[in-house]
């Protein structure tokens, strides 16, 4: 089991976000199109978390021109560029597919305020400043790197 936690080590990154059921969330997808590439926001609400590790998925869902849609984004996938947790919603379920009957006002969830929502938003930009600075710092350990093989392999006359 050990092996299979080191190769989802690898390829997960490395802080997932931190959306729970019930959030209002900003979903920045890469979209393919030809040899064009340009990122998608799909804004809705988070009715179901499921699986672990890198296997972990989100479904969103938001009305649009009076059609509920549906999303399932890989977390982890190479597509999702980002996550932005946009509110913070206050709700009793694991799962909000009740939420698929729901028409007009009556599809709102709860904002959750207070102390809680601030401690995780000052959370979140901390854990956000240390990878940004752990990202940095490989950046620049890279670079030393590259620059001594440099030095090293300098041409020699004859």
């Amino acid at each position: 089991m050990d092996l299979i936690d080191n190769l989802e080590a690898e390829v997960c990154k490395r802080v997932p976000p931190k959306a729970h059921v019930g959030d209002t969330v900003d979903v920045h997808y890469l979209i393919r199109e030809g040899d064009k590439e340009r990122i998608q926001i799909f804004s809705g609400t988070v009715i179901a978390l499921k699986g672990r590790g890198i296997r972990r998925t989100i479904t969103v869902r938001r009305i649009v021109q009076g059609e509920g849609v549906e999303r399932i984004f890989p977390l982890h996938g190479p597509r999702v560029q980002e996550v932005v947790i946009m509110r913070r919603g206050k709700v009793r379920r694991a799962r909000l597919y009740y939420m698929r009957d729901r028409v007009g006002k009556s599809t709102r969830v709860t904002e959750l305020l207070g102390d809680k929502v601030r401690r995780e938003r000052e959370q979140d930009t901390a854990d956000q400043a240390a990878q940004e600075a752990a990202d940095a710092a490989a950046a620049q350990a890279a670079e030393k790197t590259v620059e001594a093989n440099e030095t090293d392999t300098e041409p020699v006359e004859v």
